[in-house]
């Protein structure tokens, strides 16, 4: 996801009025250092206003229209324009940010990912999930065994709307925050998960799933995670090892717990006699 720089350049127009209690040359000579005076802003405009990418790519323009704020009388003149400058600030970032993520990241054709099965009460779930190829989730799919109709088109379009917040950049951590310890049937115990052992809706145990898995977030389990082996001084031929793992393994099947998962066969020797 792309970031973007603005910086912006105002005019800013205004007048000051001071109250007298007469009207002469000492009075009208000493006005400018008087500090009771009122401000009116006339107007802000804006001036000028580059963005730039933050990675130092091609820079883009904005055109902009003018900025009028007219009639606004406060006793501090120089933090009444400072707010507002600052709101009109705030305004131009969020409507860039919400541009920037108007781009949906599509996912690759042949994707990694896994299914999780498990029962909860007499409902089996499988758990589908797709994978980008730095390994973060990108799609959903829920699928159970005992649901009507209905029910299965209702958690089919709820899968798609996770999925498509996914790929226009909404950070996983939301959805777990919203959806982990919803409370409906059917809810109690979990049978199939190493990981996680009750759960209080299907809701619940999908998030908790994604939330170990994909954010490592190891307090919603129920169960300690597996050890890693090894000792701490491993060398760079075993990282480097690791490393190609990571990029063709789904992130979530092996979690973070990939020495336990892998063989390393590189010094495995193979006696291949042909026959006579």
């Amino acid at each position: 996801m792309s970031k973007f720089l603005v910086e912006t350049h105002y005019t800013c127009t205004f007048k000051i009025v001071h109250e007298l209690d007469e009207l002469n040359e000492k009075s009208l000579s000493e006005v400018d250092n008087r500090k009771d005076g009122k401000v009116e802003i006339v107007n802000v405009t804006v001036n000028n206003r580059k963005t730039k990418r933050s990675d130092g790519k091609k820079e883009i323009k904005s055109d902009l229209k003018n900025l009028k704020i007219t009639h606004s009388k406060e006793s501090a003149p120089t933090e009444k324009i400072r707010t507002e400058l600052s709101k009109k600030n705030n305004n131009t970032n969020k409507r860039y940010e919400n541009k920037s993520n108007e781009k949906r990241f599509q996912m690759p054709d042949r994707r990694k990912g896994y299914i999780q099965k498990a029962t909860i009460g007499d409902h089996k779930i499988y758990l589908h999930t797709g994978e980008y190829d730095d390994g973060k989730i990108g799609e959903i799919f829920i699928d159970t065994n005992k649901e009507g109709e209905l029910v299965k088109a209702l958690t089919n379009n709820f899968a798609i709307a996770i999925s498509l917040g996914l790929q226009y950049g909404v950070p996983l951590e939301e959805f777990v925050d919203a959806f982990l310890d919803t409370k409906f049937e059917p809810s109690g115990k979990v049978f199939g998960n190493d990981r996680i052992l009750s759960a209080t809706s299907i809701l619940d145990y999908i998030f908790r799933e994604l939330a170990i898995s994909y954010l490592g977030k190891e307090d919603l389990a129920h169960t300690p995670g597996i050890s890693m082996k090894g000792d701490e001084g491993n060398n760079n031929q075993d990282d480097q090892f690791l490393k190609i793992v990571k990029n063709i393994t789904s992130k979530g099947f092996v979690r973070s717990n990939y020495e336990e998962k892998l063989v390393d066969l590189s010094d495995v020797r193979l006696n291949l006699k042909s026959k006579n």
